[in-house]
């Protein structure tokens, strides 16, 4: 709350002892008694607004828009470093809330707040053409962003930056959702939020993608790109990662930023490469595939799973590395709610749990699959139309991986139409090579009329799904 002083000021009347003797001029007295005057009309209170925290939303103010998730995974912890330059944050002078309008009425001073666009009543008259588009454009900018003034106390300073970021498709409820998540990104001055954002663009980041990391970790528009941008794209190449990735790598872990090169980033790699086991030729491969891996309390994520795999299923340490390897992924999954209850349904289809590591160390992304729509929808089709056993997932474990209506069913039913079907189990080694291949190899025939049957197959499918509904 910002108050201007509640007692008027006091000068001392004249008197013997006073600077104002008998002896002072007319013109001295004059000047003395014009100061106690004003002094008077400044002894008000004048309040200017009921908060002094500007992250405080109104009490009337409608919410719209969900906020987003303020971490990149559920393992993911906060960040351990804020690089937050306050050079380019708006001065005192340029972006005070405390700014006042004096107006002379009815022989009294009115002191009004300026501070929001939605209540500036003194706007100067633009002098020339140019100065008239300029007022327009300005106004323009100001209807435009009225429903969000009525939401937040908002400053017309914002005003730049908000028009700036619209162009890369921020609206007035994902503006809401980063006041909500960081207010004082929204302070930085548009020329700043412009160099960083190109940086962005500079090493790979999509247009596209420009919102989405914006929602999630605002206070980038306030890392600068010297002493935080650059270090930490400079630390992703040092991994191996191609230049063609690392714009993909930011847009996925934008919290990456927020965390120390050397405090934070460089202990995880180390732990990756000395404690988990992962081959350093193989580490750029793990961190394209899981970026989230690079901002995890790995000591513990990696502790718990390596000790779950090797208690439930005796999975020696070298399966474990392997399965991290290929799907690092893994170390995000829970184990309740994820490798149990798929653990448990391979072993209740009759798969012992040599087998159940044999599979995983093969598919890692088994633990990744729905229960209810992936795998037991084509360990039936195995079972009832393929006329397989559980025992050919453990030479064929890709199967679970593949499309059973883009891959399964119309290979099947194409070489069935053909007579090209064996009596016995349907070889699962047909589904795996290409489709130009399968058709060569196995049903020798040309690659459009398989795709033409494989149409014809999908819609049939599609239509008997909306007759069920």
């Amino acid at each position: 709350m910002a108050i201007s002083s509640l007692h008027p000021f006091k000068y001392v009347l004249p008197s013997q002892h006073s600077p104002y003797t008998s002896s002072t001029s007319c013109s001295e007295l004059n000047l003395y008694l014009l100061r106690l005057n004003r002094s008077r009309s400044f002894s008000r209170c004048s309040v200017l607004s009921s908060h002094s925290n500007p992250k405080i939303l109104k009490s009337n103010r409608r919410r719209f828009g969900q906020t987003v998730s303020p971490y990149d995974s559920d393992d993911i912890v906060d960040g351990d470093e804020d690089d937050e330059s306050d050079d380019d944050l708006f001065s005192d002078d340029e972006f005070s809330g405390s700014q006042f309008e004096s107006k002379n009425s009815n022989n009294a001073s009115e002191i009004r707040y300026s501070g929001r666009f939605s209540r500036r009543s003194n706007r100067r008259a633009s002098v020339g053409s140019s100065g008239r588009r300029k007022q327009e454009a300005e106004m323009s900018t100001e209807k435009r962003f009225h429903r969000l003034s009525d939401e937040l106390e908002l400053d017309e300073r914002w005003l730049p930056l908000l028009d700036y970021l619209t162009a890369f498709g921020l609206k007035e409820s994902h503006f809401i959702q980063m006041y909500e998540r960081h207010m004082p990104s929204l302070q930085i001055n548009v020329a700043s939020a412009k160099e960083r954002l190109a940086f962005l663009l500079s090493v790979g980041v999509k247009h596209k993608d420009i919102k989405k990391i914006l929602l999630r970790q605002p206070q980038i528009l306030q890392y600068t790109v010297e002493n935080n941008l650059k270090p930490h794209v400079a630390f992703l190449v040092s991994l191996g990662i191609p230049d063609s990735r690392v714009g993909q790598i930011i847009a996925a872990t934008p919290s990456l930023f927020s965390y120390s090169v050397e405090n934070s980033l460089k202990p995880t790699v180390r732990y990756l490469l000395e404690e988990v086991g992962i081959k350093k030729n193989d580490l750029s491969k793990v961190v394209q595939l899981s970026p989230q891996i690079l901002v995890q309390c790995i000591d513990s994520t990696w502790t718990t799973r390596f000790s779950f795999l090797t208690k439930e299923l005796g999975a020696p340490r070298d399966n474990i590395v392997k399965m991290v390897t290929k799907h690092p992924q893994l170390l995000h999954y829970s184990i309740e709610e994820g490798l149990l209850p798929r653990i448990n349904f391979l072993r209740s289809i009759g798969m012992r749990n040599a087998d159940i590591v044999k599979v995983s160390t093969s598919l890692t992304q088994v633990f990744s699959l729905s229960l209810e729509k992936n795998l037991k929808p084509k360990y039936m089709y195995l079972i009832n139309e393929l006329r397989n056993e559980v025992q050919s997932l453990t030479k064929y474990p890709t199967y679970l991986s593949l499309s059973l209506d883009q891959r399964i069913r119309p290979r099947h039913k194409f070489l069935v139409s053909l007579k090209k079907a064996p009596k016995g189990p349907f070889p699962l080694s047909s589904l795996v090579p290409t489709d130009e291949s399968f058709c060569q190899q196995w049903a020798g025939t040309s690659l459009d009329k398989y795709l033409a049957f494989r149409q014809r197959l999908l819609l049939k499918d599609l239509a008997k799904k909306y007759e069920r509904q």
